[in-house]
């Protein structure tokens, strides 16, 4: 169960992610919406079920407890009547009379105490009968107050009233028979009562009947009520009901069920205070009842009512279905104008799909145009930022490529003669050396390094010590021209000879110190130039090439950084030379600048510095590279700045 389970779900993920991201936002708003929409209704209504349901008890418990008032009103009142006759010393001689008494003494006993008694059952109307029964055979009967016992030996209640010698016997009966049977038919005796039978001490049995619909105005009181009826419930379970309402006998099987329900809250209630209501619910044929019992404790019986809950229910759940059907059709609205809101807010999303699909082809696109804010305009944004950055970086590789090809076009043109040049240089040499030119012989030496140097273009990279020893041979070849020597100082760990930089990157700028540091017109004076290396953290390293020659005016100065940084192919005379002014040089070096930025990036390159009259200092920034590996002694270095 568990794999078909995990893969109907596999199946449904799968299913999801292929619809479009509209499609998926509507469901999710659906989903989103409504199962919380109608788990909350459901809990509302829940609520409002148990508050109506706690209200209806509370109700019916009041209406059960003004009837219970009633009826123990009724029972002070019977109880009252009864002791009212008991109490009469002329009855009490009378039951204990040892002869029969002559006519006139049962006259005066009929107008008197006799009728003192029927005048009780006049004061109190509710009262049916009040009757009492004597065992004392020379006691005479007179209707409808005083009777032989022997009429009552048949009841069934009569052995358990002697039984109880004098304490009260309360019996409800369905039927109020004529107990001196005189008609064929009597329409009382259908009637229910209830009964006060006790035992008298000075021999014989009173009885006191009152009527149900006078004990219990609201069980008996003959309204029809479809949603509601009253029981009486006496000891043995028996059920008194007002059989001119239909709401039991309307519903078939609610009788037996609210029986069951009645003996089954008896033994739940069978540690509770003996005055306690008690009540449950249940269901017959799908229509839900509330049933509630109250005590009468004297009488040993319960006033039961039974509350049918359909109709409140039944509003309740069709108020709820409203409200979902009410809510699922807002949803489904809301979810159309929300997919053609979707539609119109995702189609820029869409333009740039379809961008980014022709740029996966190959297709050249300059970026996409989207207007407005949001996430979908900022997405656009960086698009076109990053297309940009594509096609710079074409550009890039394609002008390395140029570079690097017309790099290898020298090489190959300046091979051509290579080996005939260096041949004659070598006879040159030699010739020197025969004839004692020493310092000629040198500088042939130093020239012949310089041009294998040059033509032997291998790539683009070099070691540091490479370019050193370039540098070595051009100021030797060089020093041939002054009457001063150019004196070249290296303060360069031996660790960091293995440096990477680019080929022919630090010759043009000691090219550029020794063609306009000393000028012709300048006194004479030492010619220094100094190589040094410093430190600048974990990324980048530098290299300063300095001399002490005339240095640079501040205003030329800074145009001629400017220039070198700048991107425009300007002539450098007219860009850093005024009119008048002698040249200060900067072609070498800004393709040295241009040619470290294409290859290592714009965080790379040089920058020049000077004190007129005193040096000029060009700072060339590497990334801290080296070629066969780092060595100890790298903490000698100078720190950056």
């Amino acid at each position: 169960m568990r794999k078909r389970l995990k893969s109907i779900g596999s199946s449904f993920r799968y299913w999801l992610g292929r619809r479009s991201m509209q499609s998926r936002l509507v469901a999710a708003y659906i989903v989103i919406l409504l199962i919380p929409s109608i788990l909350v209704s459901n809990y509302f209504f829940q609520q409002i079920r148990d508050t109506y349901i706690r209200d209806a008890l509370k109700q019916h418990t009041f209406l059960l407890e003004i009837e219970r008032m009633n009826m123990l009103s009724q029972i002070e009142a019977i109880e009252i009547a009864a002791q009212l006759a008991i109490s009469n010393q002329e009855i009490r001689d009378y039951f204990q009379v040892e002869e029969e008494l002559d006519p006139a003494a049962l006259i005066g006993l009929a107008w008197g105490p006799i009728k003192d008694i029927q005048l009780i059952q006049t004061n109190n109307p509710n009262i049916a009968h009040l009757r009492m029964y004597s065992n004392n055979e020379r006691v005479t009967e007179m209707w409808p107050v005083l009777f032989k016992e022997s009429r009552i030996a048949g009841e069934p209640w009569y052995r358990e009233a002697k039984a109880l010698e004098g304490k009260e016997l309360w019996v409800f009966s369905e039927r109020d028979p004529d107990i001196l049977r005189r008609f064929a038919a009597d329409g009382s005796e259908e009637q229910p009562k209830i009964s006060l039978i006790r035992q008298i001490d000075y021999g014989g049995i009173i009885q006191v009947d009152m009527p149900l619909k006078h004990f219990a105005p609201k069980t008996f009181a003959g309204i029809r009520d479809t949603g509601s009826q009253m029981i009486i419930a006496d000891r043995d379970g028996r059920f008194f009901m007002d059989r001119g309402q239909t709401f039991m006998s309307g519903h078939e099987g609610l009788r037996e069920e609210v029986e069951a329900q009645f003996r089954k809250l008896l033994r739940q209630a069978g540690g509770k205070e003996p005055d306690a209501t008690i009540h449950a619910r249940f269901d017959v044929g799908g229509t839900p009842y509330l049933l509630i019992a109250a005590p009468m404790e004297r009488l040993h019986a319960h006033v039961l009512n039974v509350v049918s809950l359909e109709g409140a229910l039944n509003n309740v759940s069709k108020a709820q279905k409203q409200i979902i059907a009410a809510n699922i059709a807002l949803i489904m609205a809301l979810s159309v104008i929300t997919y053609y809101m979707n539609s119109f807010i995702l189609k820029n999303l869409r333009r740039l799909t379809e961008a980014m699909k022709k740029v996966r082809k190959g297709e050249a696109t300059s970026g996409i145009v989207i207007h407005g804010g949001g996430e979908v305009g900022e997405l656009a944004h960086h698009f076109n930022k990053l297309i940009r950055t594509i096609n710079e970086l074409i550009a890039q590789g394609i002008r390395k490529q140029a570079v690097t090809k017309e790099a290898e076009l020298r090489t190959l043109h300046s091979q051509i003669d290579s080996h005939f040049l260096y041949n004659t240089l070598e006879n040159i040499k030699m010739m020197a050396e025969i004839e004692g030119q020493r310092a000629i012989s040198d500088a042939l030496t130093s020239l012949g390094g310089m041009m294998r140097y040059n033509f032997k273009w291998s790539g683009e990279y070099v070691k540091l010590k490479d370019e050193i020893r370039h540098i070595r041979n051009y100021i030797d070849v060089m020093n041939i021209r002054f009457d001063e020597p150019v004196r070249l100082e290296l303060h360069i760990p031996p660790e960091w000879m293995e440096l990477e930089v680019l080929k022919m990157s630090l010759q043009p700028v000691v090219e550029n110190a020794v063609k306009h540091a000393w000028p012709d017109t300048a006194a004479e004076r030492e010619k220094r130039i100094a190589i040094g290396i410093a430190d600048c953290g974990e990324e980048r390293v530098t290299i300063q090439v300095a001399d002490n020659g005339i240095g640079i005016e501040p205003y030329r100065l800074g145009r001629l950084n400017e220039w070198i940084r700048s991107v425009k192919n300007e002539d450098v005379s007219i860009a850093v030379n005024a009119p008048g002014e002698r040249p200060a040089g900067g072609i070498g070096l800004r393709n040295v600048h241009q040619r470290i930025r294409l290859f290592y990036g714009s965080d790379y390159g040089l920058e020049l510095s000077s004190q007129e009259g005193e040096y000029t200092r060009v700072t060339i920034t590497y990334p801290k590279v080296l070629m066969t590996g780092g060595g100890g002694g790298l903490e000698k270095l100078v720190n950056c700045g």
